[in-house]
């Protein structure tokens, strides 16, 4: 079992921007969901992620939107690390042929290792869970805790929902429309892959700062 992930560690989550991809942390539904397009866009942004050297850190399940994800980039012969709470493996849900899979105690010392092994963060169609992820992230951005890119992939307009809550709160003055950019959508995962890689941090990068001024 890998070492507890102290506080701390937070701080180190790679506070610079970085120039290219080398593993794109991403969130995903543990079911597959009501439309085939789900599962069709979760393997075609694999696939380019193999196709662009880009390794996958994930939360290290076979099922669902995270084994279909797993399994592309693993048959295209891309490296996947899944990262599971020991309880969970315990209970047999974790994939077995990953390239790695790091055991941890917690969900919290799942989430921030993640986001330690990652260059980059992705939201596929998934449940609150992969909500909670993304969302975590997106704030860990706008705190300055990390400079790293978040995006979602919004195929069938799963996401649209979400985007619509978050441009009411810039509306209603509850978040910075420089943060709200911190957040790229779109449905073409090759699309999204160019995003992230051509991504720098707003202007704004430590909300604190803003808070004393």
């Amino acid at each position: 079992m890998r070492d507890r992930v102290q506080p701390q560690s937070l701080l180190r989550i790679a506070c610079a921007s970085m120039p290219t991809l080398r593993r794109l942390c991403v969130y995903a539904g543990s079911n597959v969901g009501t439309r085939p397009e789900y599962a069709a866009a979760a393997a075609a942004l694999a696939e380019r992620m193999a196709g662009r050297g880009i390794g996958l850190v994930y939360g290290g399940g076979k099922v669902g939107l995270m084994g279909v994800l797993a399994d592309t980039i693993l048959d295209a012969g891309g490296e996947v690390v899944g990262v599971m709470p020991q309880a969970l493996v315990n209970r047999e849900i974790a994939h077995t042929g990953l390239s790695k899979l790091e055991v941890v105690g917690s969900m919290h010392e799942r989430k921030a290792l993640m986001a330690e092994l990652a260059d980059g963060f992705v939201a596929v169609p998934g449940g609150i869970g992969t909500l909670e992820e993304l969302i975590e992230m997106l704030t860990w951005s706008q705190l300055g805790i990390h400079a790293k890119p978040c995006g979602m992939l919004d195929v069938a307009d799963f996401y649209s929902g979400l985007s619509g809550l978050l441009d009411h709160m810039v509306r209603e003055g509850f978040l910075r429309a420089e943060n709200r950019a911190r957040l790229i959508s779109t449905a073409q995962p090759g699309t999204l892959l160019k995003l992230l890689e051509a991504w720098e941090p707003a202007s704004v990068t430590n909300w604190l700062d803003l808070v004393r001024s």
